[in-house]
Formats: C-alpha cells, structure tokens, sequence
C-alpha cells in the first residue's frame, strides 16, 4: 500500500530523513524499505544525483534546480514543462520534489509509467541511473510476501559483503602501499 502523502522534510541521508503528514504525525522514510525494487547501489546513487542538484540544501529540488538540472542533462524544458514534471509526483502539492518523490520518477520509469515525450522521462534515462528491477515484484500472498523478503534480505547482505570485501581490499592495498613507500625511503637514508 502507498503510504499518504504529506509535506517532505529534509533527507538527511538514505535510511533516515522524515517524512510528515498534515495531521502533525511524523514517520521515518526508508528508501532501502520503501523502494525495495532498487538495490542499496541505485539509492546510493539517486541520492547522490539529488543532493548534486539540491542547490539549496534543504532536502528538496524546487523548480529553478529541476531547471538547472534538467538544462546539466542536456534536456531544457519549458517553464510549463518543469512544472508538470513536478506535478507528477508531487504527492504532497508543495510544488517542489522531496527525496522520496524524487524516488518515485525512477520507480516509475522502471514500471515503463512514464510518457516517452515526458520530461521525467528524459531526467530517468540522461540521469545513467540503472533502473532496472531485481527480485520479485507483487507478491500474492502471505508464502510469496516472505519467500521474498528472504530474497530482498539475503540480496541485502550480499551487497554489504561485497562493499566490505572492497574496503578491505582497499585497506590492504593502501597498506602495501605505505610499505613500499617506507622501504623506498629506507634506500635513500642509507
């Protein structure tokens, strides 16, 4: 089920930022839950692409960043343009792209719901941001739901894996690095 929609706060970082509702009620937004069709990867990445164009800082892409960045990606819209971008996934009417609505353009273009004259579609497909779906979607029922949250976590740990086997091949790296560097300075000492 979508959850409602209600005005954005700033994100913070992929995991954390708030989300509100007009009732008052506030709830954290998790991407890597929300959007489990993505891997840890993509939102690593759209996060980045939004925060390169989050001019101002404050958690939101207003309509003169969507301009500057859809102008950096070689595709300018018109004023009207940029606005009717906006309205397509503006689900709190604030007239502005939270980082979940900003979310909301890749999930779309990767269920194919974006118009191919459409400005968001241009920003989905000039962003280099692989949208293409792992794992299963639309699960039936109750067996199905957990046979794939089994997958979306086992996917999960797989990815943290490999990003520590990178670090520590990094680490190892920098270390023989510096004892080779070391080594060099001894031969000059002596």
């Amino acid at each position: 089920a979508e959850p409602g929609p209600g005005p954005g706060s700033p994100i913070g970082r992929v995991g954390g930022g708030l989300e509100g509702s007009p009732g008052g009620s506030r709830r954290v937004f998790s991407p890597a839950s929300e959007f489990r069709e993505f891997s840890r990867r993509q939102l690593r990445d759209m996060e980045r692409l939004f925060r390169q164009y989050d001019a101002g800082k404050d958690g939101f892409i207003d309509l003169m960043e969507l301009k500057l960045m859809m102008e950096k990606l070689g595709a300018p819209q018109t004023h009207l343009g940029l606005k009717n971008m906006i309205k397509e996934v503006d689900e709190d009417l604030d007239s502005k792209l939270s980082f979940r609505e900003f979310l909301l353009i890749f999930r779309k273009a990767a269920a194919g719901e974006l118009q191919e004259d459409s400005g968001l579609h241009a920003l989905a497909r000039l962003s280099e941001i692989d949208v293409s779906t792992e794992g299963v979607k639309g699960a039936k029922n109750f067996f199905e739901a957990k046979v794939q949250a089994i997958h979306e976590s086992s996917r999960f740990e797989e990815e943290i894996k490999a990003e520590q086997e990178e670090k520590k091949k990094q680490a190892e790296e920098l270390k023989q690095r510096k004892a080779a560097f070391k080594e060099l300075q001894s031969t000059f000492k002596q």
